[in-house]
């Protein structure tokens, strides 16, 4: 990876996330480019970095063998377009963009073209991601072990079949809206009953943190860490009871596959797209 050149074309949060892993990882700043729609963001970024950042997709494009596309998904046809003339199967694209399969990336960019698909999502930020990939037909393992190793640097990973990334999307991808929901809730209950908001929010959002913490570290199902904390008769019992009574389960179900479903339509828009 040391020896790679990377071209983040659209670098916002999630590229700025990347870039950091990257430079933590040992590749040199120079091997690094990103582009920028506005001029304040492309000093923020060199200073911030040390890397070369432009405005120009095509140029980045042409000079790196890993091309990034970190732009929302409604703008990814269009970055599409402009690159095309560029990319050859030489490089290797990746995408981060939620929704868009590989066949509608391979049509616009050219039918041998080497696509990994990514689904991370944005614990990434601080380090604590949790990212499924999909390499295309054309994509070497060389390419796959290239790019798990780009995602590991800010969280863990994930090989799937392409055909899941849409249930990743719904579940990891879409997550943290509902955890940071539950935290929300959580914290307002905690008001409620006499804490401040400081003390509510803080103990809210440790009780989720330590709660994963100790799932992962011990491997444990989640109804066996679950039943440690209920006594019975306890106080935890009285609260699961009013969780199932209110559908906390069925409703976390349903989300998951409302996300997924609306994240096969997105797809399913930009094949059909011309």
């Amino acid at each position: 990876m040391k020896d790679t050149t990377f071209a983040f074309l659209g670098a916002g949060n999630m590229a700025n996330a990347l870039i950091k892993g990257l430079l933590r990882a040992g590749v040199s700043p120079s091997a690094i480019s990103g582009t920028v729609r506005r001029a304040e963001r492309k000093a923020e970024l060199e200073a911030l970095h040390g890397i070369t950042v432009g405005m120009d997709n095509v140029e980045a494009a042409r000079r790196a063998q890993v091309v990034v596309l970190a732009v929302k998904p409604q703008a990814l046809d269009k970055l599409l377009v402009q690159i095309a003339p560029v990319m050859d199967a030489s490089k290797l694209v990746v995408s981060v963009a939620a929704g868009v399969p590989i066949a509608a990336i391979e049509r616009r960019l050219g039918p041998n073209t080497r696509v990994v698909r990514t689904m991370p999502n944005t614990p990434c930020l601080v380090g604590q991601g949790a990212t499924a990939l999909s390499a295309g037909e054309h994509a070497t393992p060389e390419d796959l072990t290239l790019v798990t190793k780009l995602f590991a640097a800010v969280g863990i990973t994930t090989v799937v079949d392409e055909v899941l990334l849409d249930a990743v999307t719904g579940l990891s991808g879409s997550g943290p809206a509902y955890i940071f929901l539950i935290i929300e809730a959580l914290s307002d209950a905690g008001v409620k009953v006499g804490l401040s908001r400081h003390v509510a929010l803080k103990l809210a959002a440790q009780t989720v943190l330590g709660s994963a913490q100790l799932l992962l570290e011990t491997q444990a199902h989640p109804g066996t860490l679950k039943d440690q904390v209920t006594s019975p008769g306890g106080t935890a019992i009285a609260g699961l009871h009013t969780l199932e009574a209110g559908g906390l389960r069925t409703t976390l179900i349903d989300a998951v596959e409302a996300a997924t479903r609306r994240a096969k339509e997105l797809g399913q828009i930009f094949l059909d797209k011309p």
